[in-house]
């Protein structure tokens, strides 16, 4: 397949491109700074600013595109510029006629109790609120629209909480709208590897086409 992924230097976004290289696809990596982009054969490094006016130019023919989109934690404006640089990417996304675009956002608008979602839970950190708020609006926003070939990847509530962990077993449970738990009850965790490994199946089997579903490792 000839896929985009979007934010190709990040943590999950350069894993994404490693694990759809390993498979044998064509890799589109688009990242601000291209110089950083994981080097392979099959993999093609654009340099790009998703807030660009020919932005949409750039996505035609792809058979996906995965947006690992993320401003970065530790910038002040992360909500500002997520909300921003998020709304150009599905804008370009809808006009390029995108075939699937599979958005991957946060752990925050998982339930974890009937009508409360995990961003709006007491112990929620204070200091992540603006980019998972904004992660859950662009969800939102998403579940409105029927112009677009949109899924929606929540990782597990754990992942990148404690250490990242990079071990790949190519394994998976598979959820839709409530927060996985581990076997003592606790929320779970997923590597990266695994991460990006459920984000290729997705983008090769597309099977949540207009859906929000979430991965954890197995318990």
């Amino acid at each position: 397949m000839k896929i985009a992924v979007i934010g190709a230097t990040g943590l999950v976004g350069n894993a994404t491109v490693l694990e759809l290289a390993a498979r044998g696809h064509q890799v589109s990596a688009f990242a601000r700074h291209s110089d950083k982009v994981a080097k392979a054969d099959n993999i093609q490094a654009i340099a790009t600013d998703v807030n660009a006016d020919d932005f949409a130019e750039k996505l035609i023919g792809f058979d996906a595109v995965v947006s690992a989109f993320n401003p970065g934690w530790d910038n002040p404006n992360l909500a500002a510029d997520f909300k921003k640089g998020a709304n150009s990417i599905v804008e370009a996304a809808k006009t390029a006629k995108v075939r699937y675009l599979l958005v991957i956002g946060g752990a925050g608008s998982l339930n974890i109790a009937p009508n409360l979602q995990l961003v709006d839970s007491s112990d929620f950190p204070a200091e992540v609120y603006p980019g998972a708020n904004a992660a859950r609006e662009l969800l939102n926003n998403l579940k409105a629209r029927r112009d677009l070939n949109w899924a929606f990847l929540s990782p597990a509530a754990m992942f990148a909480v404690n250490p990242v962990r990079f071990e790949r077993t190519g394994k998976y449970r598979v959820g839709k709208d409530d927060v996985l738990l581990d076997a003592q009850g606790a929320p779970a965790d997923i590597s990266v590897a695994d991460l990006a490994c459920a984000i290729a199946d997705d983008v090769e089997q597309q099977r949540h086409l207009q859906q929000r579903f979430t991965v954890a490792e197995l318990s």
